[in-house]
């Protein structure tokens, strides 16, 4: 850290912050947020839903015209003089306050690093070019590198701007000693696989896989951050498997009395299904995943999972057939898995890991 005072970058959050989340984490109901950490580290201002502006009848009207995050974003314009630094947490701000910035223009030493997700999608890579955004972007932080490789290659963006860093996970509450788990009641029954998240998931393909598998399959189709619906009709799934909703510490019980977790995904160059796969990874649980262009960067093949060609039934149920005969295996991948997310993408790490970015764009000491 340089030893900026408070209140000199601006936090910007997607998302509604849940209210109660420090008496939820400190009595150990959800995992630490990754935007609570990183504000207490970077001593940053938190800018999240609903929008400041919904507090005047102008604010009203301009949150129903553009939107809350456009709102947000011009909100983070508005008070570009006060930070050195502003990070948004996304494109869905990122992009809307770039504009705005270089339109409006700002302090020489006020610089905007912005958190990507999928800067590949044909619409934003045409505004990008088109509204020249990178002049209101000093700094992009990427979770894969096929992003990485999008926004230097095809957007042009120097190569020293664009910081590829994992994703995070709360590895102390996603961890097996923390789970509740009954073995007496477990003791005897067939093997369960899991699976959660709705993010661009092919649980289709999933379906086809385990239908006569002998396991019962639970699938969590929920997610706080997708607006996608899930792909199963649950009038259609073979009798082993479950579609259900679960709260974070039912999510981590159910990681725990699962054999395995597997992550269908459709192709994609973004790292979908990357918080299940921490999570489930965290826990210490073998996993089988889609091999696809944005999800390369956290399982190794064979070390700390095991992945499978897409949209493919046969291949996938090859995979968890074979890890279901094999308790040692298992065991063995769990362990490694646990052991790159500690080391690699803990929370702590994370936090670390951006708080060093942002440190890149703040005035010196002094200054």
């Amino acid at each position: 850290m340089t030893g900026a005072p408070p209140g000199r970058v601006l936090l910007t959050v997607s998302g509604r912050i849940p209210e109660g989340l420090p008496a939820a984490v400190a009595s150990g109901a959800r995992p630490r947020a990754d935007y609570v950490e990183l504000s207490a580290s970077l001593g940053a201002d938190l800018l999240a839903r609903p929008a400041p502006e919904r507090r005047s009848r102008l604010g009203q009207l301009l949150v129903r015209l553009v939107g809350e995050d456009v709102a947000m974003a011009w909100t983070s314009a508005r008070r570009r003089r006060r930070y050195d630094v502003i990070l948004t947490d996304g494109e869905q701000v990122g992009l809307p306050l770039a504009a705005m910035l270089s339109v409006l223009g700002r302090r020489r030493s006020t610089k905007h690093v912005m958190i990507v997700h999928i800067m590949s999608v044909p619409k934003k890579a045409r505004l990008f070019r088109l509204l020249r955004l990178g002049r209101g972007i000093d700094g992009f932080i990427v979770y894969a590198s096929a992003q990485q490789q999008f926004i230097t290659a095809t957007l042009g963006v120097p190569a020293e701007r664009v910081f590829l860093t994992p994703f995070m996970v709360d590895s102390a509450f996603f961890s097996p000693a923390r789970a509740h788990t009954d073995p007496t009641i477990d003791a005897g029954r067939r093997p369960t696989i899991s699976t959660a998240g709705l993010e661009f998931r092919d649980y289709p393909t999933l379906v086809q896989a385990v239908g006569d598998v002998d396991a019962d399959v639970v699938v969590g189709a929920a997610s706080p951050w997708s607006k996608r619906t899930s792909e199963i009709d649950a009038g259609e799934v073979p009798a082993n498997v479950r579609v259900a909703k679960f709260s974070l510490a039912e999510l981590r019980d159910l990681y725990a009395r699962s054999a395995l977790v597997v992550m269908p995904l459709h192709t994609s160059d973004f790292q979908a299904g990357i918080t299940t796969i921490l999570e489930a990874m965290s826990m210490e649980r073998a996993i089988v995943c889609t091999t696809t262009p944005g999800q390369t960067d956290t399982i190794v093949d064979g070390v700390t999972g095991v992945y499978v060609p897409p949209a493919d039934p046969v291949a996938l149920r090859a995979a968890i057939v074979e890890l279901l005969a094999d308790d040692a295996r298992r065991q063995e991948l769990g362990r490694a898995a646990r052991a790159w997310v500690v080391t690699h993408a803990d929370i702590d790490r994370y936090v670390a890991n951006l708080a060093e970015i942002v440190d890149r764009y703040r005035p010196p000491v002094g200054r």
